[in-house]
């Protein structure tokens, strides 16, 4: 990658793009162009193969069965785990993080591997599904603000040694364990249940993403009145009394 330019994969959004998760792609395309990148941005659908010369890949949240078959679709063609073997940054939501861990409960009840791309496992959670605003304090070696997303999954998700809580929550249910955790990442992979889209309502996570992609440790400022306003208006209506 030069010094201005980033490529920017966005994984099956014929499969796996749920409640507008497909913005994450054109809010992370956005920030980059605010910065004066020139961004290559590639929609691969699920009959394509994955790219490996990306340098950020997005997944979204799926339905049980389009889950099933892009994590059998991506286990095939094995190029997201060659990408971040190359170094690439990985960011993914609901269904897509459950993929990016070594197994999850697919449509048919059966347990379905993962990438293993993070040390997490997910089952299917027996109580009530997991729906409504969350709000949650990002571990803070990552340096960002609250968190402030929208969850709707019934899955439970633990984590491993090998994985890092993205966040801990203090309204919502995140992973669904009880343990208060929300999401997971390692070094590269990013994996949360947030919807929202959620680098609308979080785009300090999107310029992380794009520090982590550039290897550096600030980007120039832009103008985040619209995004502030935004997080102050979600934030404002998940501390409202039920």
């Amino acid at each position: 990658m030069t010094d201005n330019s980033l490529r920017l994969v966005w994984v099956y959004p014929d499969l796996l793009s749920t409640y507008g998760d497909q913005g994450n792609a054109l809010v992370m395309e956005r920030r980059a162009r605010q910065r004066g990148l020139d961004v290559a941005r590639v929609d691969v659908r699920s009959d394509q193969p994955i790219p490996t010369s990306g340098d950020i890949y997005l997944i979204g949240g799926g339905e049980d069965r389009p889950q099933r078959l892009a994590a059998e679709r991506l286990r095939r063609d094995g190029g997201l785990e060659r990408a971040v073997g190359n170094g690439a940054i990985v960011f993914s939501v609901c269904a897509g993080y459950q993929i990016l861990g070594h197994e999850f409960i697919n449509d048919l009840g059966e347990r379905e591997p993962g990438l293993g791309l993070l040390d997490v496992v997910s089952v299917r959670g027996e109580g009530e599904r997991c729906v409504g605003d969350v709000l949650a304090d990002i571990d803070p070696r990552l340096g960002l603000p609250q968190l402030t997303g929208f969850e709707n999954h019934q899955g439970v998700t633990h984590l491993g040694p090998g994985a890092r809580p993205f966040a801990n929550v203090r309204i919502g249910r995140g992973n669904g364990t009880g343990d208060g955790t929300e999401g997971a990442y390692n070094d590269t992979v990013f994996g949360t249940y947030m919807h929202g889209p959620v680098l609308a309502r979080n785009p300090q996570i999107a310029d992380l993403l794009l520090k982590l992609a550039l290897d550096v440790n600030a980007l120039p400022p832009t103008d985040d009145r619209w995004y502030e306003a935004l997080r102050a208006e979600r934030i404002a209506s998940a501390q409202q009394p039920a």
